[in-house]
């Protein structure tokens, strides 16, 4: 679902931000669902109430490591102009402070796989980190490391980058300070989720100055869309994992569906809906050890 409310400032694959006086943004969490830079047709129903959820309880979990963005995800507590639209927010929205984000993406890798499988295929390192060789997908890697990318446009890849890059574009101060969180964040993620029988494979974070000048985390955090989660007890390298996010929707398209990728990708079917909304669920419950309500917050 797509909520218009007044104050409109930026629709992406999946959030609409939307301006809140001089210095708040309201943050709506959509159905929508991307795979290979395109929105695809079809929602997923529940979809963004699991992402708003599924942050809000990180972001608990991550409050002292890194302070975050958010005001409330109480649509009883925001302002009187959006007493209108309280139905159609509640559950999926977070009224966050402005921030001045910093222009990179922000990876964590635990784990070989996707984007930075190839680039080990290809040249023996990611982003700069030489890593041993033989290894195949989805090996666990000697350590945690920070893999920073580009932020692409609407329908644009995000392209990895060294972290000499990063301090060449931002600062060497503040790159390492990102770096810095983002390993922190990934290892208080990554050792709460094995826990539960969750791998988190990698995760994307993103980060900004906020009026102080305190670097703080913003947008949505661990979730099933900047994440890959894997069970741990299904996690067999060297061939696909099993997994938490849309993975399963990418491999219907790319298998299944008979899509031309040169064209608009076609809609999914229901039970590819239906078994997406499943992981997505899941991945929620298993985390948090919570039953996962829709519009359950405020």
């Amino acid at each position: 679902m797509t909520v218009t409310i007044p104050g409109h400032l930026h629709s992406g694959k999946v959030r609409d931000l939307y301006a809140v006086g001089n210095d708040l943004l309201l943050m709506v969490a959509s159905d929508r669902i991307s795979a290979f830079d395109y929105i695809l047709p079809t929602e997923i129903p529940d979809k963004g109430a699991v992402l708003t959820a599924l942050t809000l309880w990180w972001f608990e979990q991550l409050a002292d490591v890194v302070p975050n963005h958010l005001v409330t995800a109480s649509v009883d507590d925001y302002p009187a102009e959006l007493a209108p639209y309280a139905d159609a927010l509640r559950g999926r929205s977070m009224l966050c402070r402005r921030l001045s984000m910093a222009p990179v993406e922000c990876v964590a890798r635990g784990y070989l796989t996707g984007s930075g499988y190839n680039d080990y295929v290809a040249t023996g390192a990611i982003c700069g980190h030489v890593l041993p060789s033989g290894l195949v997908d989805g090996d666990r890697l000697p350590a945690p490391i920070f893999t920073p990318a580009t932020k692409a446009e609407m329908g644009e890849h995000d392209e990895n980058v060294t972290r000499e890059q990063v301090a060449d574009t931002i600062g060497a101060e503040l790159a390492a300070e990102l770096e810095r969180l983002t390993l922190a964040v990934y290892a208080r993620a990554a050792s709460l989720a094995e826990s539960r029988g969750v791998i988190v494979a990698d995760t994307k974070l993103e980060f900004g100055r906020d009026a102080g000048g305190q670097i703080v985390l913003g947008d949505e955090v661990l979730t099933p869309d900047s994440s890959r989660f894997w069970p741990a007890d299904g996690w067999v390298p060297g061939q696909p994992q099993p997994s938490y996010d849309k993975q399963y929707v990418r491999n219907w398209l790319l298998h299944e569906s008979g899509w031309d990728r040169s064209s608009e990708p076609p809609a999914l079917p229901d039970d590819v809906v239906g078994q997406t909304r499943a992981k997505y669920v899941e991945a929620y419950e298993r985390l948090t050890g919570q039953r996962f309500r829709p519009a359950r917050i405020g």
